[in-house]
């Protein structure tokens, strides 16, 4: 063994802990949450579908379908057209609230495509990224990779209440993280993160440094390794309330989990499926 390279004097290689954006944010905003959804077999009830999910997912499903349509067929009005086929109601509080927001929906991308240059070809639509870090494998699927001026650009979709700004597309862990993976995958240079908010037509742009990127991986590593140790320590035995406690707040109302929760439930009042629809 010693002749193949094996050195009995030193530790073995640091086990790197795969993480995504969506586990990292779910760990930070609640480590119970976090439990029920990654770890908990059988997962426990999740409750009904979110209208504003629903929204969400109809847009993200159009876009990437009319991208993987040949360029000169990818027009507003076909966007509109993919929109209704991919529509789903669940959440929605009747059919006319459905159809009022089906016709916001199909509005939001004919006018992104309308503003768009089409004709070019992304060198990713859902795109699974990965990328190793000292400590981590930070992964994830990106809604679309540009290229554009040599550089590749991370572009995520959004369809949310509130309109972005700079400092979302700079505070977004997920958007530093999805540049960070996309360079290491592509092995082309990534700084650029957008928000695209379809429903104000806006576009939050942040370049990011090495800096920056750096200090965003820092705090995802630090999480990943709590995340490690309470796993870990949960395997073994320890109490899962004392190792993935509850956090609660205002976002207990709209927690999957909430039926499972009873500090949840004290925390804050149910709400509706749609009621994080924007007015």
């Amino acid at each position: 063994m010693e002749q193949l390279g094996f050195d009995f004097g030193t530790a073995a290689p640091r086990r790197l802990v795969r993480v995504t954006p969506a586990k990292l944010a779910t760990w930070t905003d609640c480590p119970r949450r976090y439990r029920m959804t990654y770890l908990d077999r059988p997962t426990p009830p999740r409750g009904g579908a979110w209208a504003h999910n629903t929204l969400g997912a109809v847009v993200h499903n159009a876009l990437k379908a009319l991208f993987d349509l040949p360029a000169d067929r990818r027009t507003p009005d076909q966007a509109v057209a993919l929109v209704n086929r991919q529509w789903k109601s669940e959440g929605f509080r009747d059919v006319d609230q459905a159809a009022e927001y089906r016709a916001r929906a199909g509005g939001w991308v004919h006018d992104y495509v309308a503003s768009l240059d089409v004709g070019f070809e992304p060198l990713g639509v859902e795109r699974w990224v990965s990328s190793p870090t000292e400590r981590i494998v930070a992964e994830g699927r990106v809604d679309r990779i540009d290229y554009r001026d040599g550089e590749l650009v991370i572009v995520d979709y959004k369809t949310g209440r509130h309109v972005l700004t700079s400092d979302d597309a700079r505070g977004s862990q997920a958007l530093a993280l999805y540049a960070l993976a996309a360079r290491r995958t592509l092995r082309k240079p990534c700084r650029r993160v957008e928000l695209h908010h379809l429903p104000s037509g806006t576009v939050a742009v942040w370049e990011h440094t090495e800096e920056s990127l750096a200090r965003h991986v820092r705090r995802a590593e630090e999480a990943a390794d709590e995340i490690d140790l309470a796993t870990e320590t949960l395997k073994a035995g320890g109490d899962q309330e004392v190792l993935f406690p509850p956090v609660v707040g205002r976002q207990c109302q709209w927690c999957d989990f909430r039926r499972s929760c009873p500090e949840g439930q004290a925390a804050a009042p149910a709400i509706e499926p749609w009621a994080l629809l924007a007015p």
